[in-house]
Parts: C-alpha cells; sequence; structure tokens
C-alpha cells in the first residue's frame, strides 16, 4: 500500500504549494495554537511550533507521513507574529518598510508508525520597498494581512511591497518547497506523475 502524506496546517498557501509542486496529500487542522510569548530564537521558536503543530495530528494517523510547519518574521531578531488587528498590521508593515528582515520557516516530518521524523529550517532574507501610508493602505485593500506573519505575503501583490528577496521565494510563502521535496522524498513520498 503506498504510503499517504498529511498536511497539519490550515494554511492555504502551503496547500497550495504542496499541489503546485505535484503532491497528492490530505489536510487535517492542528489542534494546537502557535506558541510566541517562550523565550526562543525565531528558528528554535518556528521548530517548537511545527513539531507540536505535528504531534497533535500524528498519533491517530501513525502509519501516515504527517508533515507541519511554522513561518515567523524576524527583524533585527524581534519576532513578529501574525498582526491581532489592521492597526497592527499597519504597525508592523510601517516597521518592516525600507528594511530587510529574515523570514524563517521550520518543517517537521514524521510517521509515527515507524517511529522517524526530521525537522529542518530555511531562512530567507526580504527587503522591503520605503513605504508610505497610502502604500501600505492600497496593499492591505488587496491582502488580509491577518493570517500572514509580518501582515505581508510574497506571492499576489508583494512586489507592491518587496523589493527583493535572498534565498527560498516558497520559504517566505511558507514552506520551502526545495527542502521538502528532497525530504518527503527521503520519507518515500513522491511527486505524482505528470
Amino acid at each position: 500500500m503506498p504510503l499517504s502524506l498529511l498536511l497539519a496546517s490550515n494554511s492555504p498557501r502551503r496547500r497550495d504549494l504542496l499541489a503546485d509542486a505535484g503532491f497528492e496529500f490530505e489536510t487535517v487542522a492542528p489542534r494546537v495554537a502557535e506558541k510566541f510569548d517562550v523565550d526562543l530564537t525565531v528558528r528554535e521558536l518556528t521548530a517548537f511550533n511545527a513539531i507540536r503543530k505535528a504531534l497533535s495530528v500524528a498519533p491517530a494517523h501513525a502509519g501516515k507521513i504527517v508533515l507541519a510547519a511554522d513561518t515567523l518574521v524576524a527583524l533585527n531578531r524581534q519576532i513578529i507574529g501574525k498582526p491581532k488587528d489592521l492597526g497592527e498590521a499597519i504597525a508592523m508593515l510601517r516597521r518592516l518598510s525600507g528594511r530587510a528582515h529574515e523570514v524563517c520557516s521550520s518543517v517537521f516530518i514524521c510517521r509515527l508508525g515507524a517511529a522517524r521524523s526530521k525537522s529542518f529550517y530555511e531562512i530567507s532574507r526580504v527587503r522591503f520597498r520605503r513605504l508610505t501610508r497610502k502604500n501600505i493602505d492600497r496593499y492591505l485593500a488587496k491582502v488580509n494581512p491577518l493570517d500572514k506573519a509580518g501582515a505581508y505575503a510574497a506571492q499576489g501583490s508583494g512586489e507592491e511591497i518587496i523589493e527583493k528577496i535572498e534565498g527560498s521565494y516558497t520559504n517566505v510563502i511558507g514552506l520551502p518547497m526545495e527542502k521538502t521535496i528532497v525530504a518527503l522524498a527521503d520519507f518515500g513520498i513522491k511527486l505524482k506523475p505528470a
């Protein structure tokens, strides 16, 4: 029987990235909230959240390959999560305006039935254009910032606010596909034939 992949995520962007790459998978929402109130680096915190998400789902699906991820933004080592409201989203975009920041995604893949797991991370650098309040308002009229770390998305209208991305573009969207494809192949999950 072929192995099946389960994405432990509420993120439509992660679903799209996996589907666009050619993976067949099911999705189950993780039963834990992301944590931000612990004293960890951005890499440690994203790894912590990814592991918690996967392990909230994996026990009920021990024979499946479970993939979970977490993405956060960090500016000068200060972690920026998802905004609580539109006012906080505007403040985040103002802080990021004209500056470079890091986007860190951690991925945790496990198959409990085989007692196997793998964890990895990717960091990309993103430089924002200088944004006026008008630029920010125009951008927020097109994008819902409340479900996005740093209140923005690289895809869609991202070029309006992003000047440059160094590193993995898909990492900035929420799942570093270059490393994810390799890791899933190691678990026996291959892309569906074209």
